[in-house]
Formats: C-alpha cells, sequence, structure tokens
C-alpha cells in the first residue's frame, strides 16, 4: 500500500472537535428545553436506585442543589423517592415500590379482565408444571436439588422466578382492576369503567 494513502486511524469525520463532547452538549441543551426542572429531577431519580445526595441528583438533573432538594422532597412526601438521613444530610434514591405500582397500573390498563384472567391461569399452570417436574415447591427449593452442571435445571429456575413474579403482577392488576370497577360503580362511573374492564 501506498504510504500516501490515508490511514484509518488519520480519519478524522469531526477535524478540530471534540464530537463525542458536542453530541453530548446539543443533548444536554435539548432535554433541559423541553423540560422542566422538577421533570428532570424525576426522572433521575426513577433511575436512582442508590442512595444519593441532593446535589449528586442536581448535578445530573442539570439543576441547582437547592432546586433539587425542593423536588426531591416533594417527591418523598408523595412518595416517588425513599429517603435515608446520614448525620446531618439527607440521602434519596426512588422509592422501590413506584415501579411496582406503576407496572400494574399498566397492566391494568393495558389488558382486559378477560387476558388477565387467562394469563394467570396459564401462569398457574406453568407454576404447577415446574412443580411437578422438579418435586419442589419454589424455585428457592430448587436450588437445593440442582447440580452445578444442569443448565436446564438452572434455566428453568430462573423462568420459573420470573414466572412467579409475572403472576403477582397480573394478579394484583386484575384487583386493581376490581377495585377500580367496584369504586366506580360506587360514586357512579360505572359505565366509563365497564368499557374499559
Amino acid at each position: 500500500m501506498d504510504r500516501s494513502d490515508p490511514q484509518e486511524s488519520d480519519i478524522d469525520p469531526f477535524p478540530g472537535t471534540d464530537a463525542q463532547g458536542d453530541v453530548n452538549d446539543a443533548a444536554e441543551r435539548e432535554w433541559k428545553a423541553a423540560t422542566t426542572a422538577f421533570e428532570r429531577v424525576d426522572a433521575v431519580l426513577g433511575r436512582t436506585t442508590e442512595w444519593q445526595s441532593a446535589s449528586e441528583i442536581a448535578d445530573r438533573a442539570r439543576v441547582s442543589e437547592p432546586t433539587a432538594r425542593k423536588h426531591l422532597v416533594a417527591l418523598a412526601e408523595s412518595g416517588h423517592a425513599s429517603t435515608n438521613e446520614t448525620g446531618n444530610a439527607t440521602q434519596f434514591r426512588r422509592n422501590p415500590d413506584r415501579r411496582r405500582i406503576e407496572r400494574v397500573q399498566q397492566l391494568a390498563d393495558e389488558h382486559s379482565r378477560a387476558e388477565l384472567e387467562q394469563a394467570i391461569r396459564e401462569m398457574k399452570t406453568r407454576v404447577r408444571e415446574f412443580e411437578d417436574e422438579y418435586g419442589a415447591t419454589s424455585p428457592e427449593e430448587l436450588v437445593n436439588g440442582l447440580e452445578p452442571d444442569d443448565e436446564a435445571g438452572w434455566d428453568d429456575r430462573s423462568r420459573w422466578k420470573t414466572t412467579r413474579r409475572n403472576l403477582a403482577f397480573a394478579k394484583t392488576a386484575l384487583s386493581f382492576k376490581e377495585t377500580r370497577l367496584v369504586d366506580a360503580m360506587s360514586t357512579g362511573e360505572d359505565r366509563t369503567v365497564e368499557k374499559n374492564a
């Protein structure tokens, strides 16, 4: 190859610029322009599973610390944030129940009563199949009988845990849907709710 030919390492699509930094800066400007400070704090909190200070969350949300603290306190009062007192400081993280509640509401909104009942029936059947196949009453009990190299067994344990979790969500969504219906009937809103059931 002729040395005058360009090498791959010589080709720079953005000469003289930090392309990644420019993209990040543009995305940040766009995010700030399209959202309020509260929305950014709430969005950052929604991805915060470990305890963080208001200043750490403020930095990620691109707001001042007092603004972040004000919104975090409001989110904690509404149940969206959990708090942890450490000496003279308060740490925050998303309330673990927040995602669970949102998932239950989503399932109740997106599926009819009949669909939820069918899914529950199918998942209960699958759980029973796991119990019968392995002679265990739970995925945790199954661990005691599995050999380290039993890949199929370990895969089934994971599937069993997932099925059990999804079953719990589906049952809760069905109960939530029923609660909505009963509540609506007692307040005279039952026609609208029945159409969405």
